[in-house]
């Protein structure tokens, strides 16, 4: 079953949702941007029972270009061979996404490591350090 992005919001005055009584709180791409990582997540999840590459991994979110042609999806970690896997089913993920999603244009999309774990795990060293100086 198809998801939508619902474009009267709770006004039903058919504005866009940025009408008075919108119930969007937040910009369009940003619903699709979680509407995608939750496709996205399902087929992994099911692709993962076929594929041992794809087990622990986690989508940690997804950044949709404005035009709505490309996407980021960013992963808690993103080893060499997890990167080849993605690769390996790029054109299967898109497809679930063509199937799931109701959007005029299925986004191309690109695989990356989440900067925010790696700034978060040096945050983590640099305390520890201070923590052990103080010792």
């Amino acid at each position: 079953m198809a998801r939508s992005l619902d474009r009267r919001g709770d006004s039903g005055h058919g504005d866009g949702g940025r009408g008075r009584g919108s119930s969007h709180r937040y910009p369009r791409t940003a619903r699709i941007n979680a509407l995608l990582a939750e496709v996205l997540a399902d087929s992994l999840e099911r692709f993962a029972d076929e594929d041992d590459r794809l087990g622990m991994l986690t989508v940690t979110g997804v950044r949709i270009d404005a035009d709505l042609r490309h996407a980021t999806v960013f992963f808690s970690s993103l080893s060499p061979e997890v990167a080849e896997a993605l690769g390996e089913y790029r054109l299967a993920l898109q497809a679930a996404i063509g199937r799931g999603v109701r959007m005029k244009r299925t986004p191309l999309l690109q695989f990356l490591p989440d900067p925010a774990i790696a700034a978060g795990a040096r945050v983590e060293e640099l305390l520890r350090r201070i923590e052990r100086s103080d010792q």
